[in-house]
């Protein structure tokens, strides 16, 4: 593998209505299989997925960087988050059941856990093999079949899934990719025979899912965006919270739907702060992914740079100071010369009612906002169609609990941000979506109870 900023890797074919048809008819034949199996089979099948995964992470991550742009630092944290969990899910499935309940005179119900059939999952291109782990490893696990689109913008690494999960055992066309964009998408959200969509994007789009899913009544899982705040109190630790800063902004170049982009500091510490984050942020190392010591790669493409620089353009046009960084970078490797870098940036002097503030970057673009009180920042941080996630940086323990209670948000980080371990569920409140990814939580969305009443007597009739 090289790296080939701004040039075309490969040309993959969209898939029209007919492949998307192929592909579900495929998923559905593999699906009257896998549905039938036990769940300690599906569990030994998905297992050795993961080991698949696992034996091969240098190269899965090489291909994520060059698929995305991410450093490969972080793409050996994607793959390994990614073998974990379908390990979970493998680790769930054989403990999947329902319940008994006795009723009178000896009769008795029970409930089945079943799975739903062929569902869809459509990706994003920020996390593209880690999403792909993310929506099949709890639909595996429930008995499902399913077929996924990752974004055009990152193609590749989703088909080496594919091709791990035959390796590993499971039937033929269980996990199918289909490639394209919203064309694409809406023959899949439109296909009778899908049970359930999974999309992780933008608000937009989800809307756009969620209208043509109401007209099947299928049921939807809804990742979107953010514009999370990062409470940091006078009483934190400074250095750790000047690195929960920029773990909240800058991963994956700020390319993070969770990112916490708005950065509230209690103003008795905001000039030490600020000093200090846009310290380490000026010492970020940026440039070619797939150097060991460099910290941020580049943007997904162009369009998308053109747009996070109109951005800070017009952060600037509305009083905010850039503080650091915001430029183009062009690094010293000739090679690199056409690649979408920046510098990742600090914006100070930023008031709640910025454009930069109040709408999702999704680049390297940082915010800092000063607040007095607590009850004053919980109703500003709240203030935002967005729910996906909040942090709270303070050695006060209670006040912490008391912060991230009060905060409409699905994800709260107490002194850490941007972890996601796959044992704790995953998802936002408000515009940012519904429905949980990851966790026991996941099982509920792939799933569907069956009651079954049984009489052990005569019917009671009223006839």
């Amino acid at each position: 593998f090289k790296m080939c900023p701004g040039r075309v890797l490969c040309k993959l074919p969209c898939s029209g209505e007919k492949e998307v048809d192929l592909a579900v008819q495929s998923a559905k034949a593999a699906f009257k299989i896998w549905s039938q199996m036990s769940g300690m089979e599906r569990c030994r099948v998905m297992l050795e997925a993961a080991r698949i995964i696992r034996e091969q992470r240098e190269e899965i991550a090489t291909m994520e960087t060059i698929n995305n742009g991410k450093s490969i630092l972080e793409a050996r944290v994607d793959i390994d988050i990614s073998w974990q969990c379908l390990e979970y899910y493998a680790g769930l499935a054989g403990s999947l059941a329902g319940e008994h309940i006795q009723l009178p005179g000896g009769s008795f119900g029970y409930t089945r856990r079943e799975p739903l059939g062929v569902c869809v999952g459509i990706g994003a291109w920020n996390y593209p093999f880690q999403i792909a782990c993310w929506k099949s490893g709890p639909a595996l696990a429930c008995g499902n079949a399913m077929v996924f689109k990752p974004s055009p913008f990152t193609p590749i690494s989703v088909v080496r899934l594919a091709e791990i999960f035959t390796e590993a055992g499971v039937p033929k066309g269980l996990f199918n990719v289909v490639q394209g964009g919203a064309a694409t998408g809406q023959f899949l959200c439109q296909h009778p025979d899908v049970a359930k969509i999974s999309f992780t994007g933008s608000v937009p789009t989800g809307m756009k899912i969620m209208e043509m899913a109401a007209k099947g009544i299928k049921p939807v899982t809804l990742e979107l965006g953010g514009k999370s705040p990062l409470i940091i109190f006078a009483d934190s630790d400074l250095d750790n919270a000047v690195k929960g800063a920029l773990m909240a902004n800058f991963l994956t170049q700020g390319e993070v739907c969770c990112n916490g982009t708005r950065v509230f500091v209690e103003r008795k510490i905001l000039d030490t702060f600020t000093k200090e984050v846009v310290k380490c942020t000026q010492k970020i190392k940026i440039g070619d992914p797939l150097l060991e010591d460099t910290r941020m790669g580049a943007l997904i493409n162009r369009p998308h740079l053109n747009r996070v620089q109109g951005f800070i353009k017009q952060a600037k046009e509305q009083g905010a100071q850039v503080l650091c960084g915001g430029d183009l970078y062009v690094p010293d490797d000739p090679k690199l010369k056409n690649g979408y870098y920046m510098r990742p940036c600090v914006l100070g002097n930023c008031k709640d009612d910025m454009t930069c503030v109040k709408e999702e970057i999704f680049g390297p673009v940082m915010a800092i906002l000063p607040f007095d009180t607590e009850e004053e920042v919980v109703e500003r941080a709240n203030a935002t169609k967005f729910g996906l996630a909040g942090g709270v940086f303070t050695r006060d323990i209670q006040k912490a609990h008391r912060v991230v209670a009060a905060l409409k948000a699905g994800m709260c980080f107490i002194n850490n941000y941007n972890v996601s371990p796959v044992e704790l569920p995953f998802g936002g409140y408000k515009s940012s979506g519904f429905g949980r990814e990851n966790g026991r939580a996941a099982i509920e969305y792939y799933s569907q109870l069956k009651t079954v009443c049984v009489e052990m007597g005569d019917v009671e009739s009223v006839f």
